[in-house]
């Protein structure tokens, strides 16, 4: 598509393109262009503005999509440089992946939801196999998470997903408990740290929504436990937040209780050091921002990431083969850190600080990973 422009001009093009959905670039695609607008108009009745972002400052949804705000960026920042082949190549595949993800919230609409969830892992597998190399995610239901981890005016969608969510078959709710988990683990150490002082009080009372759908998360991983890395490590990510509040639920501790000495000691292979990558050393504001972080280097650097959300939100290798070395594209802390970087360059104003919304801190995350298990190794609520 591009080969035929000049740099600039075809990135403009892609920018161009992406505001209707590709139609202007392809008559063929007016019918997707207009599913899209149905779709979208669909689920922000639902609650959810999955393809824009918020813009604080304005206090309204930006009216340009995620894509194309990217895209523009793009266009004023790299110029005539060359790989612009590529960077428009990520740019389409972001599109997409951001159409999956909103198909994700209508899995519910007709037919059977874990079919439908079924149907989307291929087409993100095709995304993945046939596009730019650029990775964004592992499974359809981690587009669950990047669909609805944005600001939202309204938070009243989120209980009714959740319900929905709570309706799948246990492989796929299994999955969605093992993602939320991290990512609330995550997002909600960024707010102790960042945003509330270290006031779990303020933090609770500020993430109302959040909350009930880390509850569900960490139950359904005890629900039954079967053991494993992958579940004890998510457990552990979603408890170090606040585990008082888990463990003030009776389901939780009910569950947590009889497997408590073993959980223990599984956690200890999880604690952060200064060398090996560790998802309890990231913290963030939302997951969808880390996808795009890694979006805009690639399309600034003309080169694709192959580490994904799903990469990041583990220290375990990809089925039991070995880690990437230190410094390797392949290395989830290289693609932490290289965000980390960037998000220093533009922080956010919280609190009247400027702040980096993606932060790795494997001390932080080791000094709250310490809190965390001192709280559960105390006899008083066991």
């Amino acid at each position: 598509m591009c080969t035929r422009h000049q740099p600039s001009r075809a990135l403009h093009r892609t920018a161009d393109a992406l505001r209707t959905n590709l139609r202007d670039l392809d008559a063929r695609y007016a019918a997707l262009d207009g599913v899209i607008a149905e779709l979208d108009a669909r689920t922000r009745r639902d609650g959810f503005h999955v393809l824009h972002d918020w813009d604080g400052r304005a206090g309204r949804v930006n009216p340009e999509t995620i894509p194309v705000d990217v895209a523009t960026f793009a266009v004023e920042r790299r110029g005539d440089e060359p790989g612009h082949e590529i960077a428009a190549a990520v740019l389409i595949d972001y599109h997409y992946l951001n159409v999956l993800a909103l198909l994700s919230l209508r899995a519910w609409d007709g037919g059977n939801p874990d079919a439908n969830l079924d149907r989307l892992d291929a087409l993100l597998d095709a995304l993945h196999a046939h596009g730019s190399g650029h990775r964004f995610a592992s499974q359809s239901a981690t587009l669950l998470l990047i669909a609805t981890a944005h600001y939202e005016p309204k938070e009243d969608g989120y209980d009714a997903l959740l319900e929905k969510v709570r309706g799948l078959e246990r492989r796929h709710r299994l999955v969605v408990a093992i993602d939320h988990a991290v990512a609330m683990g995550c997002h909600l150490r960024f707010g102790f740290e960042a945003s509330y002082g270290r006031d779990v009080g303020a933090m609770r009372a500020d993430n109302a929504a959040d909350y009930p759908w880390l509850h569900f998360s960490l139950n359904t991983l005890l629900d039954p436990y079967e053991g494993g890395e992958v579940v004890a490590e998510a457990l552990i990510n979603g408890l170090c937040p606040d585990p008082s509040s888990l463990l003030a639920s009776g389901d939780f501790a009910e569950r947590f209780r009889p497997h408590r000495a073993g959980l223990l000691e599984a956690f200890e292979r999880f604690r952060p050091g200064e060398r090996a990558y560790s998802p309890l050393g990231l913290f963030f504001n939302f997951s969808h921002n880390v996808v795009k972080g890694l979006v805009v280097d690639a399309v600034l650097r003309a080169r694709p990431w192959p580490v994904g959300l799903n990469d990041l939100f583990t220290s375990l290798a990809p089925e039991g083969g070995p880690r990437a070395a230190a410094g390797s594209a392949s290395n989830p802390r290289q693609a932490a850190t290289t965000l980390m970087e960037y998000a220093r360059r533009s922080p956010d104003p919280i609190g009247g600080r400027p702040t980096p919304a993606i932060v790795y801190d494997p001390a932080t995350g080791r000094q709250l990973f310490g809190a965390a298990m001192r709280r559960l190794r105390d006899e008083s609520w066991a």
